[in-house]
């Protein structure tokens, strides 16, 4: 009696935690910003909420959801360093719902304080720990190498999204993205899951997209995301504004299709 009481506590202790997805791909350029954004946004207009944990020094996702990059005084680097909480370091982002913990060039730096850091690949995952119960999904947007800020990043994860653009050399380097998350799954995180591969940048006119798409479903399968992402002009232009397209054009295609990615991921994981 008392272990199936256990059971269902536990079961609804879990399903109050949020879920943290980490978006990575070594190859730059492939949609990772783009989606973190994006995907966030929409979520929040589904009255979920969300985080956005800007892990690039880019800092790309951090003002594309319209936070002043210049004049900000903690980041995920002071969290990473220990100079202070990442609670402490948050930041409501320009849409509702949607809080954003912002990146900064510092954390450049911050691949050599963390090397003699004792469990340097946890320091991220402790860090935000506290935060999983406050949010339902909580979105890390690494920055486009294999370094320690994404090993951290991998290990604080519950599951990994990598957006594939339909573009030639689209597979080039995913292989080596698997075997770094098979290490992490084997040695620190054994319980991160693929969450999908997203297919971004997708032109149903051009016949290399479609070939690209057709490989990418046969090797990968049920892993691949049934929403595809299409070229779009406004996913391009709203970044420049600090704005998620859902806010600089609801009607674009971009917008509509991030919309239904979050449909889809709020199915996959009710």
């Amino acid at each position: 009696m008392y272990s199936a009481l256990f059971a269902v506590t536990l079961r609804s202790k879990m399903k109050n935690m949020g879920k943290i997805i980490a978006l990575a791909n070594q190859k730059g350029g492939v949609g990772k910003t783009t989606t973190t954004i994006n995907l966030a946004a929409s979520l929040a207009t589904f009255e979920k909420k969300v985080l956005v944990i800007d892990a690039d020094p880019q800092a790309n996702a951090s003002s594309g959801l319209g936070i002043d990059i210049q004049n900000i005084e903690k980041s995920i680097y002071e969290s990473l360093i220990g100079t202070c909480k990442a609670e402490d370091a948050i930041q409501h982002s320009c849409v509702e719902g949607l809080d954003v913990i912002p990146s900064h060039i510092d954390l450049v730096g911050a691949e050599l304080e963390m090397m003699n850091m004792e469990n340097r690949e946890m320091v991220m995952k402790e860090a935000l720990a506290p935060l999983k119960s406050l949010y339902d999904y909580i979105f890390i947007d690494c920055s486009p190498s294999l370094g320690i800020i994404t090993v951290n990043s991998l290990t604080a994860a519950d599951s990994i999204i990598i957006p594939v653009q339909c573009e030639y050399f689209a597979l080039e380097g995913i292989s080596k993205l698997l075997n770094t998350i098979k290490i992490i799954k084997t040695k620190l995180n054994p319980g991160l899951d693929i969450e999908g591969f997203l297919l971004t940048m997708y032109d149903s006119r051009l016949r290399l997209s479609n070939q690209i798409k057709e490989e990418i479903k046969k090797h990968f399968q049920e892993l691949v995301f049934e929403t595809i992402i299409s070229r779009n002009i406004r996913l391009s232009e709203a970044p420049s504004y600090g704005v998620p397209a859902i806010m600089y054009d609801a009607d674009s295609k971009g917008a509509q299709n991030y919309l239904a990615l979050a449909q889809e991921l709020i199915s996959k994981n009710s």
